[in-house]
């Protein structure tokens, strides 16, 4: 958020950053970007920015260097549910990240390994990490490549659009 936009920001006002996270030409796995197009069409508060990382997870970790009090990051997340599946996850403690990611892979960033590289980074440099980290994920039907969301994944997008929205504007007065 640069210019009026950022001016329009209340002194203070916690500032929450949207992720939208895959790569749109593996099928469902574009279904953060998805999510995160539709968002812009949304009244958000001035607080909020949105971001389609798409898969520079990278730039992500760095980016989130910058003060931010929450993330929501939205992208596929296979858990075993029905495809279409959302999931709201609460990846704020560092404990409850999961296993170790693999290596670091530029190509291949997955929320984990950007949490994880976010963790170096902030130990490195002192920054503090978002306060809230929260994912709203869907469960995938498809993730061959090809365009286009499968019809579970597409038809789970409006809600996802809720979702987040409903969250940052709580997250906007905390």
């Amino acid at each position: 958020m640069n210019g009026p936009e950022a001016e329009a920001r209340a002194p203070g006002a916690p500032r929450t950053l949207v992720a939208g996270v895959g790569n749109i030409f593996l099928g469902d796995d574009g279904f953060g970007v998805e999510t995160l197009r539709r968002l812009a069409h949304e009244e958000l508060p001035a607080s909020v920015e949105l971001t389609d990382v798409g898969v520079r997870g990278v730039h992500l970790a760095y980016e989130l260097l910058d003060g931010w009090d929450t993330l929501v990051l939205v992208d596929v997340t296979a858990r075993g549910g029905a495809p279409g599946t959302l999931y709201l996850i609460d990846a704020s403690a560092v404990g409850d990240r999961g296993p170790e990611p693999a290596p670091l892979d530029g190509h291949r960033m997955t929320p984990d390994a950007v949490l994880a590289l976010l963790d170096t980074l902030c130990a490195g440099t002192g920054a503090a990490p978002p306060r809230r980290i929260l994912v709203v994920g869907c469960e995938p039907a498809c993730l061959d490549e090809g365009i286009g969301l499968s019809p579970p994944v597409a038809a789970a997008v409006p809600e996802a659009v809720r979702m987040v929205t409903e969250l940052v504007r709580q997250e906007a007065v905390v």
